[in-house]
Order: structure tokens, then C-alpha cells, then sequence
């Protein structure tokens, strides 16, 4: 009956057996919520929120094939790409953000991208 994680271990026959099955048990919680805490932590390193915008910079090249793309993790760090799309060339330029900010002076594009991704919470 108790016996639900193990298919090779015999059902408890006594208290002290049972005790002994409720303190493995105890034991494997811990271990557990111990995994748990240090995957949790891990995660919110993990890129996670993503914010995407197109616009069009250059009125002389038709359509919005321009884009910022802000990617970041739980504490709204990451990074924050550009591409200026012209016949001609595309340029394309990688920021860092930190807390949401970022060293380099942004676009409006890229600010609007950043708060999309903070957004996507």
C-alpha cells in the first residue's frame, strides 16, 4: 500500500519499518527541494523573455525590414541586436543590457524592444 516509488521494496510490516519508510522519504524531499532551490537559481540566468521590433529607418527603402530584437533573463539581462536593412547593405549592431539599461546609447526601437521583453515576463 505505502508502497508506491519502488516496485522491489516489501511493504512495511511494522511501526519501526514504517518510520523507517517516512525518513527515506523525509530524506528524499530534502534532496530534492535542495535540487530545486539550485535549479531555480540556475534559471534565472537562462535567457527567457524575448521583445521584437520592425520599423523602417530609411523612408527611401520600402517596408519594415528593419528589426531590434532584445533577448534577457530574469533580471532583464541580455543583450539587444539592431539590423538596418538598405538595398545596398544591412548593418547590424549587439548591445549589452544590464537591469534593463545599457552602456551604449539605444534606439528608440531598441528601448521599445527591451520593455516588449521585460513585458513578456
Amino acid at each position: 500500500m505505502l508502497n508506491i516509488f519502488s516496485k522491489n521494496k516489501k511493504e512495511p510490516e511494522n511501526l519501526k519499518e514504517v518510520l523507517g519508510y517516512l525518513k527515506e522519504l523525509e530524506e528524499n524531499y530534502k534532496d530534492l527541494s535542495q535540487e530545486f532551490e539550485a535549479f531555480k537559481a540556475k534559471s534565472k540566468k537562462d535567457l527567457q523573455k524575448v521583445g521584437m521590433v520592425r520599423f523602417n529607418p530609411f523612408p527611401e527603402v520600402g517596408g519594415d525590414q528593419s528589426f531590434s530584437i532584445a533577448v534577457l533573463d530574469a533580471n532583464n539581462d541580455g543583450f539587444v541586436i539592431t539590423s538596418h536593412y538598405l538595398r545596398e547593405l544591412n548593418r547590424v549592431y549587439a548591445k549589452p543590457v544590464k537591469n534593463g539599461q545599457s552602456q551604449y546609447q539605444l534606439s528608440n526601437e531598441e528601448i521599445e524592444a527591451i520593455s516588449k521583453a521585460i513585458k513578456n515576463d
